[in-house]
């Protein structure tokens, strides 16, 4: 059944190694081949399909927590990267229970199909709660995921792969996720039951893409907004010739301060210009560094769409969706910079504003597609400042 090298079972057809040397075994599903990443676990129960698309998930590996997945099939309007040519965001997806077949009545396809389709590599039939345990235990460890219907891998290989890959520190993964063409976006929420409706705008804003998420333009049309998407590699007198009433960072992947090396200064100048400005995940941990704090690189992270979190304007708590493996560190925040936000699980910094100036920010998700809601506000919130 196994030698030094190869793992040949007619039943296993999947594997993942760990950097460490640890190994799972199961049934590989989607595209074949192998894929290396950073190995991460998501809580959410739905929305498989905007999770895989995330660019966010740049380079790296999911693993459900959920064991049932696929049961709503996939389709074309549940994407969530806006500007990468529709490829997917993470290299890999893990489960718990073989892929289940479509029933919804939007599925387009099963995914196991849309799986292979899109080139990522999938694993079922493992120990998906050791697997998140291991995690929360040691971190999100560098891994590779593949998939062989001859069940042959050579795992010392695979192992070596994993530890020499350099891993997200220091990456700038939000170049590659961001559009190289400006565009403009009307599309607003998904209204029951004609779905995506189409508005005008009225005050104009401008969207630096990070790797932002189909969603925070959606509503950003919702809130009644003017939206333009721009490259994150524009500089801060091209985004200002436009006009805009109010700034977007999106959302990306990769390490805020490896893509703040030259995003900073453009932030700086646009904050200096006197316009609102609203910064979502990555944008918000490279607007705190805009600001002059530091941020820091987590142990695990948070991935999912049941994380409480208190809105200091409002002592509200709101449950949210989360997508992050670096944080602000609050206890760098300068004095002209205020805590708005923070995580009721871990304390960590989900929000910061520039005193003084309509200038914000928050590290969840507010644009939680399928979903919690709670957070919507924040773009009425911008709209309204601007």
């Amino acid at each position: 059944m196994k030698t030094e090298n190869q793992v040949i079972n007619k039943l296993v057809t999947g594997i993942l190694v760990l950097e460490n040397g640890q190994v799972f075994y199961g049934k590989g599903c989607g595209a074949l081949g192998s894929a290396v990443g950073e190995v991460c676990f998501n809580t959410a129960i739905t929305g498989y399909q905007e999770i895989l698309t995330d660019p966010s998930y740049t380079d790296q590996v999911v693993c459900f927590t959920f064991p049932h997945i696929g049961n709503t099939g996939t389709n074309d309007e549940d994407e969530e990267a806006s500007s990468t040519s529709g490829k997917s965001a993470a290299r890999g997806a893990i489960f718990k229970a073989s892929i289940t077949r479509a029933s919804n009545w939007r599925s387009k396809n099963d995914l196991d199909v849309w799986l292979e389709n899109r080139g990522i590599i999938g694993l079922s039939g493992i120990d998906t709660r050791a697997l998140t345990s291991f995690i929360r235990d040691n971190g999100m460890l560098n891994g590779v995921i593949a998939h062989s219907k001859d069940g042959i891998f050579q795992v010392d290989d695979l192992i070596r792969k994993a530890k020499i890959w350099k891993g997200l520190i220091k990456s700038d993964l939000a170049t590659k996720s961001s559009t190289n063409q400006s565009f403009s976006w009307d599309e607003g929420q998904w209204i029951w039951p004609d779905g995506y409706k189409n508005n005008k705008g009225i005050k104009s804003v401008v969207v630096i893409d990070y790797g932002v998420k189909r969603n925070i333009l959606r509503n950003l049309v919702s809130a009644g907004l003017k939206v333009t998407v721009v490259p994150s590699s524009l500089s801060a007198s091209e985004i200002l010739s436009l006009r805009p009433d109010g700034v977007v960072l999106s959302n990306g992947p990769g390490d805020p301060e490896a893509t703040g090396i030259k995003a900073i200064p453009v932030i700086q100048d646009i904050i200096s210009a006197n316009i609102p400005v609203l910064g979502i995940c990555l944008g918000h941990q490279m607007l705190a560094l805009a600001l002059g704090a530091k941020t820091i690189k987590m142990n695990q992270g948070h991935h999912g769409a049941n994380h409480p979190v208190k809105d200091y304007t409002t002592n509200k708590v709101e449950i949210v969706s989360m997508n992050h493996g670096f944080a602000v560190d609050a206890n760098s925040l300068p004095k002209n910079v205020e805590e708005t936000h923070v995580s009721l699980f871990d304390g960590s910094n989900c929000g910061i504003q520039l005193k003084g100036k309509p200038v914000f920010s928050v590290q969840h998700h507010p644009e939680a597609s399928p979903g919690p809601r709670d957070s919507f506000y924040l773009f009425e919130r911008f709209a309204a400042a601007l």
